[in-house]
């Protein structure tokens, strides 16, 4: 479909013309790859999809029915209340994996409460055939219901209409649907409402779809796949690339994708991208206007929702994160015009990360508990906290740069004293506690079982300046100190039963359990990082990039130079120049509200040739 304006975007497409036979050629070669990779899931598994929806929706419809006659309505007009479920997320846009889970979405009447949802409906999932786990966190910022149906994980939001039922063929684009909605269901429509316009607003779905495979396993490879932590979400890449699909309406994929990153290489950020002119509505709520509002202006790379009411789908971007997916996206651009040559495989695209082998000094959060429900929730709230402790160290003049790992690691310690699981709440895991298997307690008495969630920090180090002599000191005492602050306000935070450390380590004391198999002598000496050669697409590409902006935008920003189980191995002991050795130095523990200093002498870092210390200060 295309606007009256004849073209689908904000500006007029780069081009119309049809796909060379060389980008049809690699085309092909991607598809061939991204099935060797697995990116696509078996007839069976979609199958077994469409069956667990089917009775999904059959659920919502018994559940609106037994409310509503819980309410005092007639039989047939609880029959006729109706319930839907749309989807939304990976699943709706079709770019969804081997076992991925489904974002749904329970619409229902006006009688029905969240309240409902969160008694009746979890209850009657729990007692539902094939279900082997129901979770509900209600008080989300999105609220929701975790599930899994016949092998099938299912995230299930709530949204409540003003409507006295819900009709089979109810279009949720409609924009006055969202009238006298609380805020909890207007966020929740809005996942089901961005997806549909962004698979409208595209000129091939079919072509958007094969792009935005490719681009989803990049960005998983490569570790810059997640909201939460400060990169994108999913939803943020798919527009990039539905963007990029408006400005090249007939191009295959494999064109798509090369465009992808020289675009995205060059992009003046925080220029907007947007897939459609933001439009106001039928409510009072807040639209992303950077002229009224600080906190937009304050975004570094935004991507606009192109349902209404707008938002910044990336407000979490900071400037390390920001600085890191620039990189990947010079690097991706080399790559692709490598293989548009002939001269590389997509292969070498999807290469895997080198996050634990890029830095010499590492933060490890740890979070800990000995019930899995409470470890559950609780590192989820450490999880979205580790954001805001890597903001603050973007302020610490030594540090370069702060990058926060996409994901945590579960690891689960069997302790047979109240002295060992003591110790591995510190972090500290004796080596009989490393080792030690399920098996190895099965019988006896007074074992604790100590689940774990590590979560890094890579720490880029400003290279010395030349002529000063002697150690360098690291303080990372305050934002290690606002951090414990901020996870211990949680509501819920019990002192007895949830423990929180923050440690900083050497690479060579990375635990075993971030590794691949024979991943780990990699991590011997971090890798140099070197300055990328420029990409050559064969392209005027300052030509053609100038049509993206309006003429009130500045130029496209300058390219960036790159800058830097159950077993844990264990970090030695390391001494301070001004006091002896103590036990695990390395680990920055509070627990109380006056918490000390201490100091650790570390090596030399890796972009030095010449000797060099560093001491890292921070709350203990």
């Amino acid at each position: 479909m295309t606007s009256e304006k004849g073209y689908l975007g904000v500006t007029p497409p780069i081009s119309t013309n049809e796909s060379s036979p060389r980008e049809k050629e690699v085309t092909s070669t991607l598809m061939e790859e991204l099935l060797r990779q697995g990116v696509f899931e078996s007839e069976e598994e979609s199958k077994r999809r469409e069956i667990v929806l089917g009775r999904l929706a059959a659920l919502v419809k018994k559940f609106v029915r037994r409310v509503s006659l819980a309410r005092g309505l007639s039989e047939s007009a609880a029959n006729a209340a109706g319930g839907k479920i749309y989807t939304f997320g990976s699943y709706r846009l079709g770019v969804h994996g081997p076992g991925t889970d489904i974002d749904t979405l329970c619409v229902v009447p006006r009688h029905v409460t969240r309240e409902d949802f969160f008694t009746i409906m979890e209850d009657m999932l729990r007692e539902m055939e094939g279900v082997t786990e129901v979770s509900g966190v209600p008080e989300a910022y999105v609220p929701i219901i975790k599930t899994e149906i016949s092998g099938i994980p299912i995230d299930l939001l709530f949204a409540q209409l003003s409507l006295p039922s819900i009709p089979d063929d109810l279009d949720l684009q409609d924009d006055n649907l969202l009238r006298n909605l609380d805020d909890k269901s207007v966020r929740s429509l809005n996942g089901s409402r961005v997806i549909n316009e962004i698979l409208r607003l595209v000129p091939n779905v079919d072509v958007f779809r094969d792009a935005l495979r490719c681009i989803k396993l990049w960005a998983q490879r490569r570790a810059i796949y997640s909201n939460v932590n400060g990169f994108l979400g999913g939803v943020a890449w798919a527009m990039l690339v539905a963007r990029v699909c408006q400005l090249y309406p007939n191009a295959v994929a494999g064109a798509i994708v090369s465009r992808f990153f020289v675009i995205m290489h060059q992009w003046a950020w925080p220029q907007p991208v947007l897939l459609k002119p933001i439009e106001d509505g039928p409510l009072q709520v807040r639209v992303w206007n950077p002229k009224l509002y600080p906190q937009d202006r304050a975004h570094r790379m935004p991507i606009i929702t192109p349902a209404y009411p707008s938002m910044c789908a990336t407000h979490n971007v900071m400037r390390s994160t920001e600085q890191i997916m620039r990189e990947e996206f010079q690097r991706g651009c080399n790559i692709v015009d490598q293989v548009m040559k002939g001269e590389a495989e997509w292969s070498a695209l999807f290469e895997k990360h080198d996050f634990f082998h890029r830095y010499r000094f590492y933060l490890q959060i740890v979070a800990s508990s000995s019930d899995p429900e409470t470890q559950s929730k609780w590192s989820g709230t450490v999880e979205s906290k580790v954001r805001q402790l890597v903001m603050r160290l973007e302020f610490v003049d030594a540090l370069k740069l702060a990058h926060p790992f996409i994901k945590g690691f579960d690891v689960v310690y069997y302790c047979l004293s109240q002295e060992e699981s003591q110790a591995v709440s510190r972090g500290e895991i004796p080596e009989a506690v490393a080792k030690r298997k399920k098996e190895d307690v099965v019988g006896k008495e007074g074992v604790i079982t100590m689940y774990t969630t590590s979560y890094f920090i890579g720490l880029a180090i400003k290279p010395k300046e030349a002529g000063s002599t002697g150690p360098r000191k690291l303080d990372i005492s305050y934002p290690t100190t606002e951090f414990y602050k901020m996870v211990k306000m949680w509501e819920k935070y019990d002192e007895s039963a949830m423990h929180i450390i923050v440690r900083h380590i050497k690479h060579t004391a990375l635990p075993d359990f971030v590794f691949e198999p024979g991943e780990r002598e990699g991590a011997s000496r971090p890798k140099k990082r070197s300055r990328s050669a420029k990409a050559s697409t064969g392209e005027d590409k300052g030509a053609w990039l100038a049509e993206l902006f309006p003429k009130d935008s500045p130029a496209p920003a300058a390219k960036r130079s790159r800058t830097e189980s159950d077993t844990q191995s264990r970090p030695g002991s390391i001494a301070t120049p001004s006091r002896p050795a103590v036990p695990a130095p390395q680990t920055l523990q509070s627990n109380t509200a006056d918490a000390k200093t201490g100091s650790t002498t570390l090596d030399d870092l890796p972009h030095k040739q010449t000797s060099d210390s560093l001491t890292i200060a921070a709350s203990a």
